[in-house]
Order: structure tokens, then sequence, then C-alpha cells
């Protein structure tokens, strides 16, 4: 066992992702705020001590998770994003435009404006992502406005373990989100700025593909196709990361390498396999900068950059020690990225094709052809496996047929449409929009083909709400298979991690009863199981009726049912106990004393603030879950959330 245990210790840098990466879950994943006193100190102290080879590798280990979790509390307030604490309706501000986002039926515009514009007490500027009437032309990327408009305070949790708006806002210094009723151009842009050259890059012509997959816009796709995609398992392709990053940077390689080897006087001095490889990585930076820098994109360049440096030294390309290195930039950049499924996504999938492809393949076929296959099938099928939970916990469905789409429609995309998407937009800036068009056409058939895969029957499978302890028992199983070293015990361990994780699923209840943090919005599971609502529509909360049926195990694309009142009152008998919510004030007035004596009635829900010295036991406050059980849990309430 001892023999086991030091053969680990060998590789000991390889486990420090995940020891940081619990300590900053924790961080983020905690009810309420820690009160921690000068973290970064701590953080500096806990690297540090790390460092000394003479401490046991236990305390360091314990070191850099206590690093994790200070570096995230000193980056969370440090980054100090400005936050509104409620609805600003009709506010007049002015500002710049330094960003657009285009989307199959609107344009998102993102506005940087002076913090104390709304009324927050800051010397920093806010960015704000809002939408346009119809009537209201587009303006430019740089363009100072001044604008009239409705702004919201980004939404948290709807239910506890669910997706995060305001977390993710915050740590991506968005500071609301809202639509714009008027709007005049004060002065026009006066400055180049990369968000510009994506904004041109765009106006030169119209190609949803070109939007995708070259200047990296994500809601460009039409949401009937983008489902299509999913469905086919080969979604991968609209979030640019490592197969962009890969096709570009060998295109570019073998370009300059051809030209290269055409002039004797640069490799008489230098091979012109290094030369091609800077070349190619300088065409890699501008591509990222294009791209829009998403966290993918951002850990696919760090992974191709470590790789040309290798290249260009004589080392191995290709390892896990690449993937950490990628890991630690990417975390000390934003450590809030480990909490995207872009980043999950990303690195899972990475991290098994580098342990997949750097074991012995006794299976390898000597034939070109067979291996080409044997090499694309294995890749789609490592690729899925270890981005599967990952898959599971952000969008609740697994598409059967993945392995199928990726083999047939990976090809078509990577050695058909990316090059004619790539000429064609470099060609629009001379005018000609002829291979974005052909792009168009070959995308049709292709889109042809995905519809058939996805007409198959069963072609995708509903999952359950996976919880954060399942995702955490996952992405350990995951870390066991790639990073200890024994022939079997690695899978050994991994399986009973994934058990833990499938009975973590299986066991975890499903809630009864719904409320945001605000009241506005509750759901009632009635006697079928199904959801019901206090009301069909609700602007504030637009994603919790999805979120609230995936719980529940609905489809999402069913109507939201209203349930009706009894005079402003809505009692719900959950089976041993009985749960009253009030949405209007008369209604409260005149019952809350009676709600209160009531005996039956456990827990009480108002849209109003209420204090009842005589019953506070029954009010509950926040947003929160009843199980059948009668317990209550709370979703998280920290100082990004701004409801205080």
């Amino acid at each position: 066992m001892w023999r086991f245990i030091s053969e680990q210790f060998q590789h000991a840098f390889l486990w420090t992702p995940l020891l940081v990466m619990a300590g900053a879950v924790l961080f983020f994943t905690m009810p309420h705020d820690a009160h921690i006193y000068i973290p970064g100190i701590i953080a500096i102290i806990c690297v540090m001590g790390a460092m000394f080879s003479r401490i046991p590798i236990i305390l360091r280990a314990v070191l850099i998770f206590i690093f994790g979790f200070c570096y995230a509390a000193f980056f969370a307030d440090a980054i100090g994003t400005p936050q509104i604490n409620h609805t600003l309706r009709d506010v007049e501000f002015s500002g710049r435009i330094i960003n657009l986002d285009p989307t199959p039926d609107k344009v998102r515009i993102y506005i940087s404006i002076p913090a104390s514009q709304l009324n927050i007490q800051s010397n920093r500027h806010a960015i704000v992502r809002t939408t346009l009437n119809d009537e209201i032309s587009i303006p430019n990327v740089g363009d100072t406005i001044r604008a009239t408009a409705t702004l919201y305070q980004p939404g948290g949790m709807d239910a506890p373990d669910t997706f995060d708006f305001a977390r993710y806002a915050y740590f991506n210094n968005l500071t609301a989100t809202g639509y714009i009723t008027q709007l005049s151009i004060e002065s026009k842009y006066t400055t180049t700025t990369v968000n510009r050259v994506r904004a041109f890059l765009h106006n030169r012509s119209e190609s949803f593909l070109r939007d995708s997959l070259i200047l990296g816009y994500k809601n460009v796709v039409p949401k009937s196709d983008s489902t299509t995609w999913t469905n086919a398992g080969i979604g991968h392709v609209w979030s640019i990361s490592g197969f962009h990053m890969t096709l570009i940077g060998g295109w570019m390689f073998a370009l300059f390498y051809f030209i290269l080897r055409r002039i004797p006087y640069i490799t008489r001095r230098v091979p012109a396999r290094i030369s091609a490889t800077i070349c190619a990585w300088i065409a890699l930076i501008l591509y990222l900068g294009i791209s829009g820098t998403s966290v993918a994109t951002v850990r696919a360049f760090i992974m191709t950059t470590l790789i040309f440096a290798a290249i260009v030294i004589g080392r191995r390309a290709i390892s896990l020690r690449n993937a950490c290195i990628a890991f630690w930039i990417l975390f000390l950049i934003n450590p809030h990225n480990i909490m995207q499924p872009g980043f999950q996504l990303s690195f899972a999938a990475i991290c098994g094709l580098v342990w997949f492809w750097g074991r012995d393949n006794a299976w390898m076929p000597q034939n070109k052809i067979l291996r080409f296959v044997y090499i694309a099938t294995m890749t789609t099928i490592i690729a899925t496996l270890f981005t599967l939970p990952f898959v599971i916990s952000n969008f609740h469905t697994v598409p059967l047929y993945g392995l199928l789409g990726n083999l047939v429609l990976l090809p078509i995309f990577s050695f058909v449409i990316m090059p004619l998407v790539l000429l064609g937009t470099i060609c629009a800036i001379f005018g000609c929009t002829s291979p974005l068009h052909f792009a168009d056409i070959i995308y049709g058939h292709t889109l042809s083909i995905a519809n058939a895969i996805t007409s198959m029957p069963h072609a995708t499978i509903s999952i359950p709400f996976v919880n954060s302890m399942a995702i955490t028992f996952a992405t350990i199983a995951i870390c066991c298979v790639i990073l200890i070293r024994h022939r079997y015990m690695n899978f050994i361990i991994g399986a009973v991690f994934i058990c833990l994780a499938t009975g973590t699923v299986m066991m975890t209840p499903r809630p009864t009863f719904y409320a945001t943090y605000d009241h506005e919005l509750v759901g009632f599971v009635n006697n079928d199981n199904l959801l019901e609502f206090n009301k069909s529509r609700a602007s504030n909360h637009y994603f919790a009726f999805n979120t609230w049926k995936q719980i529940n195990g609905e489809p999402t694309d069913t109507p939201n049912v209203r349930r009706r009142g009894n005079h402003g009152v809505y009692l719900y008998n959950a089976g041993e106990f009985t749960i009253a919510y009030i949405q209007k004030f008369v209604p409260l007035y005149k019952n809350i004393s009676d709600l209160c004596r009531r005996d039956d009635i456990k827990y009480i829900v108002s849209y109003f603030d209420i204090d009842a010295p005589q019953c506070n036991h029954k009010i509950l406050h926040g947003g929160f879950v009843i199980y059948k059980s009668g317990n209550v849990k709370f979703t998280p309430n920290r100082h990004w959330h701004n409801r205080h």
C-alpha cells in the first residue's frame, strides 16, 4: 500500500488543480458570506508554504486547499463590481457602447456607464446589458449615447444548486440587464478597439456561421437549429474552443511552413518548423482577439501556446502538466471560471483525451483508413464520457446518438464549413461573399443530416436534476481515473465515486414547494406530481419556470399552469402540513392573524415582508424550496446578490 501511495506522490502537481478548485468551490457555494480577514495575505502565505518540499505532503495539500478558498474570497472583494439593489425604471444615463452581441431576433448592447449615474456609491464604471425597441436603430461600438432604460438586478438561484446568474454577473463585471426605450447618439466612435473590429467584420455581410465560428458570438445560431445540433451531440462546435484552435493553428502552420520552405535565407538560419510555429501562434493571437476571449477559447489558446512552446524547445508537446498549467493561469485570472460550464466541459474533455492518448494503444490499427476511423471514434467516445457528468448537470439531457453525430457531421465542419467560413470572412472585407454563401448551402444540407439523426427513436435522454454533491463525486471520479498511477486501481476508485454520485442523485428528494427570493413567484406540486404556479408569467423570474420544471422532471416546453387562490390566499396541503401563500396586501392584512393561530399551517409565505412576533417561527423569508418531509432548504444570500 505504501508503495502505491508513494507512486502517487511523484505526480503531486497534477492533483493541485483539484485541491485549489475544491477550496474555491467551497467559497462560492457557501450559503452566507464568510468573514475572512486579510484573505490575500493568507493566500500568499499558503502558496509559499506549499512550495517548501520539507513540509509533509498532506500539509501542503491542506495549504493549497486553503489557498483556493482564500484567493476566491480575496478576488471577490477585490473585483468590486458595482451593483444595483432594485429595479430602475425609466432611468436616464450617458455611456459608451463597448460591445454588441447579435442574436437571431435582436441585438444585445453592452454599455459602460459611470456608476454614480445609477445611484451607486462608486467611482467605477458599471457595465449594463440592454436590448433596443424595434424602432431604435442600432448604434456602433465606441459611440457615446444618452438613453432612457429600465434596468433589472441580476437574479440569483431559482433553487439550491442551480445556475446563479447574479454570481456570474458579479464576477464578469456585469451590473444590470434591461431594455432601452429612448436613445440618442451624443458622439461617434473615435478609436479602434477589438470589439470595434469584430463589429466591422459582422457588418460586412450577414452570416451567422461567420459570427459564431470566427467572431465568437454565442447567440446567433437560430434556436431550433441549436437544439438540433445539441441533440445530435455536436453543439460544442458553436463554442470556440480546442476544436477551432486546432483547426486554425494547423492550417496556419501548414500555410506558413509551405511559404517558409521556399525562402532559403530564413530556413538556413532557423528551421522552417520553428518559424512556421511562431507565425501560426501570432495568427492564433489575432483569432483569440476577434473571437471574444471566452473561457474555453482562452483555455484552448493557453494549451496551444504551451504545445507550440514545447515544439520550439523540443519538449513533449501534449501532457497533463500543460493542462494543469493552463488551469492555474485561468484560475488566477478569475477563480470563478471554474464554476462556468465552458470551463468544466473544456478541461474535462482535454484531460480525458490527453490521458487516453498518452497510454499505450495496443489496439491502434496499422491501416491508415482504419487508424483514422479508430482515432475519430475513440476521441469522440472519450470526450463524451469525460464530459458526461457536466453535460448532465448543466443541460439535463444526453444525446444518445452523439457518437454517430460526431463521426458524420464533425468532418463536414472541420474540412468544408470552417475553411469556407474563414476564407469568406477574409473575402467579405473586400466585398466578396461567395465563400460564405457556399458555406450556408453546405450548412443547410448538414442540418438535414442532423435532423435525420435527431429524429431517430430516443435521440435524447432526460436526466434527473443533479445536485452539487453528485457533481463533486463525479469530478473526483474523473480525477482518480486520470491521475492515479495504477493499472486497475484508478478505475476501481473512480467507479466507487461514480456509484456515490449516482446514489446521491437517486436518493435526493424532489421539492414540493418552490419560492423565489422576493416571493413574487411560487410553485406548487399537485397530486399528479406536476407544477402549478401563482402566475403564468413573471418578467423578473423568466427562467424560474423552466428551472423548477427540470427539477420536477417535467418538459420545459409545456404551458405554465396557474393555480387560483381563494380570495388572495393560497393554501397548499403538502401531506402532513399546510403552506399558506399570500400575494396581495389586503388578503394578508385580513388573514394573517387567523393563519398564525391555525395549528395545521406550518409555514407562511408572503410577497410582502412581514414581522409577526407571535408566529415568526412560521414565516419564511428569502428564496427556498420545501420538501415533503417539511425540511426547508434556502438559496444562498451572498454579497453579490445585494438583497440587503
